[in-house]
Order: structure tokens, then C-alpha cells, then sequence
């Protein structure tokens, strides 16, 4: 995901966002059932690594792409409510949609056999094409008609013009970098953690049990964004405020190696990581001109793989020598080198920290064409 994350938000700048969007969903089909005939003629390894590359070249297409088309085609309708709100809604169905989808694949996979699931994935994308296909289309976008290389490089140079050296967004990845591994290892360490504190290793329901708080955290939190937006005069000091509570929380369930104790801290975890997503969401958009949205969007995708790629094998080695409880204990530690990020990103005073990132008569695109103002 990291090698892929750029290129293919430069594809949904170029070439447009729809037809990333497709690339993704026909990658994505092809991957999932490559992945269930490898299972039916029990192949080596090397051959699972090289699906498994080919599943994150698809959603990488995904990253940048749909967020970008959503934002650009709310701008060009006239949208004047809060985007934060846009984004719990998508919070919202996307926990209702892994909450679901967990239970159901569980049970059918129970009821026949594990390919199934994936057999039923992988339809699932051929039908996302097909309605993507007919209904999907590049609103308040239009692809450029020069050159492709030309406008890579183009592209390309804009990004960085209007991301890394705009030190309000940069601020924002670099703290990605430390919160992104950890997040994703404490979410999958959950499962083996939540078995060793429950006293049976296989007690699969409790496994299961992990991915229904976050996907539960995730409608409530998505619920909750715009509310808890309107309690703050500025958007970073939300994110900071749930970065660190979220620090003092991932620590307690280290340290507090109690079953019970620790659903409960997850759940918290989990809420505060959903309600803070569309907040800062929000901000990274509010920031970033519409012509290199997907790339730049892509670019902060890539900062978090690129954490959990030196994070997660850290953590999982000193969870191999310590155990799970201290494991949570250093990613915690880790994600606190986040806050000061946030602060820097804050102290450059962004008219998007503030401000609605869209509007109906400008958005950061109408009222700052060039981004100059955010650099303070």
C-alpha cells in the first residue's frame, strides 16, 4: 500500500475519480477470488503474498479516490451543511456494514466452509463495477486533456507544493506515522489479547466480539462527530483532545489486564478514534486544492501504511517477548510522539481549523485557490 498509494491517486487526478474507483473494484474481485483458488489447491506461500499485493494495489485505488469525489461533488452542488457530518454518515454505514458483514460471513463460513465468504466478496465487487459503472460520475471534477506524463508530473509537483510544504498538512501526516501502525496493531491484537484475558483460546465468539465494539464505536462515534464538533471553537483541538485521551486509554488496557475492564476500554477507544475521523477528515480537505485532492489524500493514506510498516513489527515483537498487555503500553508510548505534530499543525492557524471546509459560495478551492494562507 505504500509503493501504491501515490501512483494511484495520481490515476484518480489524471484520469479521473470514477474510473479509479472501477480499477479498484475489478482489482479488488480478481484478488478475492484468486485468494479462494489458492486455498482450493493449497498454494505455497509465496503465491498468498503475491495476491495479498495485489489487494492492496486495490485499495489503494479506493484511498484518496472516493473521498475526494465526495468532497468535490458536494462542492459543486451547493452543499452548506457541515462536512463533518457527511463523513459520521459514512462512519455510520461503514460500521453498520463491518458489523454486519462480520456476523454474516462468520456464520456462513460456519455453516459451509471458509471460501464462501469470499466467493460472496468477490461477486459483491463485480456488482459494485456494474453499478459504479452506470451511476458513478466525476461531479465538480474534469480530468485534464493533456499528456498523461505531463500531467503526472504536474500533479505531482502540485502535491508536494500543496501538502509537505504546507506545514499545516504536513504536520497532519507526519502525525499519521506514529498513529497509524498503532492503531491498525491494536486492532488486530485485539482478537489473541481479548482470548488470553478471557482464559480460553478458543472462545472464537470473544474474538468476534472485538470487531463488534469498533464497528458498534464506529455508527455511535459517527452519530456523535458533529456534536462533538460544535462543542470545540476549533477542529484541532478536538483532534488533540481524543489524540490524547486515546494515548491514556490504549495504555490502561495494557496495564489494566482485566477481561472485562479492557472491553470496556476498548469500546472508548474505539468511540473516540470514530467520532474523531470525520473531524479531521474535515481539516485535511479544508487544506488541499481540488485539482491534486486524491494524490494528497493518497499521500496521507501512505504516511499511516508506512507507520504500520516499522510500527506493527516492532509491537509485535515485544508483545512476542513481554506479552500482549505491554505491547499496548510502548503503543501508547508511540502515539503520544503524535501529539506535538497535532500542535504544530494547529499552530499554523488554517482558515480550515475554523472554518467550514465547503460551502455553496467557495470552499477552500473559491477562497483560497492557491493554499497560500494555510502556510501562516
Amino acid at each position: 500500500m505504500v509503493l501504491f498509494e501515490v501512483p494511484t491517486g495520481v490515476v484518480a487526478d489524471t484520469a479521473g475519480r470514477r474510473i479509479s474507483y472501477l480499477l479498484g473494484t475489478v482489482t479488488l474481485a480478481a484478488s478475492t477470488l484468486l485468494y479462494v483458488l489458492l486455498w482450493r489447491i493449497r498454494a505455497p506461500f509465496w503465491q498468498w503474498a503475491v495476491v495479498s499485493i495485489l489487494i492492496g494495489l486495490g485499495f489503494t485505488f479506493f484511498s484518496g479516490a472516493v473521498e475526494a469525489w465526495l468532497v468535490d461533488a458536494l462542492k459543486a452542488t451547493g452543499f452548506t451543511g457541515e462536512l463533518e457530518a457527511v463523513f459520521g454518515r459514512g462512519q455510520v454505514v461503514t460500521g453498520a456494514a463491518t458489523l454486519g458483514g462480520s456476523v454474516a460471513g462468520g456464520l456462513i463460513a460456519q455453516q459451509t466452509n471458509l471460501g464462501v465468504p469470499f466467493v460472496i466478496r468477490g461477486v459483491i465487487f463485480v456488482a459494485m463495477f456494474a453499478v459504479a459503472f452506470r451511476l458513478m460520475h466525476d461531479v465538480g471534477f474534469s480530468p485534464e486533456k493533456g499528456g498523461v506524463l505531463t500531467e503526472v508530473r504536474k500533479i505531482a509537483s502540485a502535491s508536494i507544493e500543496y501538502g509537505l510544504r504546507v506545514p499545516a498538512v504536513r504536520w497532519l501526516m507526519i502525525e499519521s506515522l506514529f498513529t497509524g501502525g498503532v492503531g491498525i496493531y491494536a486492532f488486530y491484537a485485539l482478537q489473541p489479547y481479548l482470548l488470553q484475558l478471557y482464559g480460553d483460546r478458543r472462545a472464537y465468539v470473544i474474538a468476534g466480539l472485538a470487531a463488534a465494539i469498533v464497528a458498534g464505536a464506529q455508527i455511535v462515534g459517527g452519530v456523535a462527530a458533529p456534536r462533538i464538533r460544535r462543542r470545540f471553537r476549533r477542529r484541532t483541538s478536538l483532534l488533540i483532545a481524543a489524540a490524547t485521551v486515546g494515548v491514556v486509554v490504549l495504555g490502561l488496557m495494557g496495564i489494566l489486564q482485566n477481561f472485562w475492564v479492557v472491553i470496556g476500554l476498548v469500546a472508548i477507544w474505539s468511540l473516540i478514534f470514530a467520532a474523531s475521523m470525520p473531524i479531521r477528515q474535515t481539516y485535511m480537505n479544508g487544506m488541499i486544492p481540488s485539482r491534486q485532492r486524491a494524490t494528497i489524500l493518497s499521500f496521507d493514506s501512505l504516511m499511516g501504511s508506512a507507520g504500520g510498516v516499522w510500527a506493527q513489527p516492532v509491537l509485535g515483537r515485544v508483545a512476542d517477548v513481554w506479552g500482549y498487555g505491554p505491547s499496548y503500553v510502548v503503543g501508547a508510548a508511540i502515539s503520544a510522539i503524535a501529539l506535538p505534530a497535532l500542535g504544530l499543525s494547529r499552530r499554523q492557524n488554517a482558515p480550515a481549523d475554523t472554518v467550514q471546509a465547503v460551502t455553496s459560495k467557495g470552499g477552500p478551492d473559491a477562497a483560497q485557490p492557491e493554499e497560500g494562507g494555510v502556510q501562516g
